[in-house]
Order: C-alpha cells, then sequence, then structure tokens
C-alpha cells in the first residue's frame, strides 16, 4: 500500500465531554494542512442515553481486571443510535461551522471495520469467581477496508468515525474506540496515531513516562492500570506494524492535538 500522509486522533469519551469544543477546534486547524480521522469514544452518553430510555447498562469485569460494557440488544440499539447519530454528528457539526469539510461514518459504513462477534466471553462477578456467559453483541476487529476512508481523504474530507463494526452476517457490533483507532491506523500505515483521553499520558509512581521503546513496553505494562494498559499494548502494535509515532497524552488542554504533536504526552517510539 502506498503511505499516504494522515494523522489519526482517537478521542475518548470523557476527554470529548470535558473539551469537545476544543478538540474540534485544534482538529479543524490541523485539518488544513493534514488529512485528519477522527476515531471518538463516547460510552459514558450512551449509558446517560440508555437510562433515560430505561434501558440499565450492565458492565462486565474481565479476568484481567477490565471493566467494559455488555452489549445486550436493547443496549445495542442505544449504543448505535448515540455513537453514529447523537455523538458522531455533533462533532461533525462543530466540525463544519469551523469550515471543515467533514463527513461522519460508523465502522459498519463501507464497510470499513470487519469484527467477528464474540460468541462467549470470559467475565469475573461480584464474588470473584470466573464465568462464561453469552458474548451479546460486542465484536472484536479482524480486518479494517481502507477503500471508502482512502476515497474520503483524497476528496479532502476530515473523517469522524464512530466505533461501530459489522461483522459477515451483516450484524452491527459495539467494538473498542481504541482498538478501532488502531486497526485503521496500521491499515493505512499512517504517519501518526494519537490517543487523546482525560489524563497527561502514561504515568507510573506518580511521574509522567515521556516515552516508551518498545523494548520497554512489557516493564510499563506491569505498573499500569488495565485501561492504560491496552492502550499502551495498542501503541506498541501500531509501531511495529508500521506507524511511525504513536503519542498517548491530554484531552483536557487547550489545543490537545497540537501539543501531542509537539511533544507533550508519552510517545511510544521504535527505540
Amino acid at each position: 500500500m502506498v503511505c499516504i500522509m494522515v494523522v489519526v486522533v482517537k478521542v475518548g469519551g470523557r476527554a470529548l465531554e470535558k473539551n469537545i469544543d476544543g478538540i474540534v477546534a485544534d482538529i479543524a486547524d490541523i485539518g488544513k494542512r493534514e488529512r485528519v480521522i477522527f476515531v471518538h469514544g463516547g460510552g459514558d452518553i450512551v449509558t446517560e442515553v440508555s437510562k433515560k430510555l430505561g434501558v440499565e447498562p450492565k458492565f462486565v469485569m474481565s479476568p484481567e481486571g477490565i471493566r467494559s460494557r455488555y452489549t445486550d440488544e436493547k443496549e445495542l440499539d442505544v449504543y448505535v443510535m448515540v455513537m453514529a447519530g447523537k455523538i458522531n454528528k455533533q462533532i461533525v457539526s462543530k466540525l463544519i461551522a469551523l469550515g471543515t469539510q467533514a463527513i461522519g461514518i460508523t465502522g459498519a459504513d463501507g464497510p470499513t471495520l470487519i469484527a467477528e462477534r464474540k460468541k462467549r466471553i470470559v467475565i469475573v462477578d461480584e464474588r470473584g469467581r470466573k464465568r462464561v456467559i453469552d458474548g451479546g453483541y460486542t465484536g472484536r476487529i479482524v480486518k479494517a477496508e481502507v477503500k471508502l476512508l482512502q476515497t474520503l481523504l483524497n476528496s479532502g474530507f476530515t473523517v469522524v468515525v464512530a466505533p461501530i463494526a459489522i461483522d459477515a452476517e451483516g450484524t452491527l457490533l459495539n467494538v473498542d474506540g481504541d482498538q478501532a483507532a488502531y486497526a485503521i491506523a496500521t491499515a493505512l500505515k499512517v504517519s501518526e496515531l494519537i490517543i487523546l483521553t482525560d489524563v497527561e499520558g502514561v504515568v507510573v509512581g506518580g511521574e509522567l513516562i515521556k516515552e516508551i521503546k518498545l523494548s520497554e513496553i512489557e516493564k510499563v505494562l506491569a505498573n499500569i492500570g488495565p485501561g492504560m494498559n491496552r492502550k499502551v499494548m495498542l501503541a506498541g502494535k501500531a509501531v511495529e506494524e508500521g506507524v511511525k509515532r504513536v503519542v498517548i497524552a491530554s484531552g483536557v488542554v487547550e489545543r490537545p492535538v497540537t501539543k501531542a504533536l509537539s511533544g507533550a504526552g508519552t510517545l511510544v517510539s521504535q527505540g
């Protein structure tokens, strides 16, 4: 595949809620010089809307200590509505208001993100016992098809992607936003992947780590929590698969993407 100069920016839902206008303004400015794919989260907003609609959100804990949303059929309906509708189009409308040519899609469009439905998952119940339950409508991304993304980028669009995938049977699936960004970034062999969260980067023992080399990842993983653990693992895999730079940084500061590109946060590199 021919390399194209693209920045993939993944923004977690909490950073988005706290600083959506600042993030969007920064991406609009960067989009004048580079092509941008903006992958967004929004789990807390999904939870809020679910409760308003009388659908009680369910969360499960993996044996590795990672808490995640359990997506049954009713929850999937709300997830798709909020992610593909409310959040995605809110971001698109804000970008357009700033003069950016923007379009919002999901990973199901094209299709762009192809996933396998998790038939069974292992969880740890409230008593600490491992149990196997039906996988619901959560997916594991197996492939990113980039034809649609390339067409949109080559036409000058900033592309806003909601983390919804599709399987071979046409079933919509909830997928992790970090994994969606990783899959897109590695498939396109982008120059930079920026992961914005609500903390300043990878922190160990109260200290921000400015750079993590691939040879140091295992050591770092042993000293961080499960949420950041997953981000660091995916960042390392992205670098191994050809992404030049991955930065994990705060999305709740002024000009967060520009600062991440300029040295803020934690850089994951070949070393």
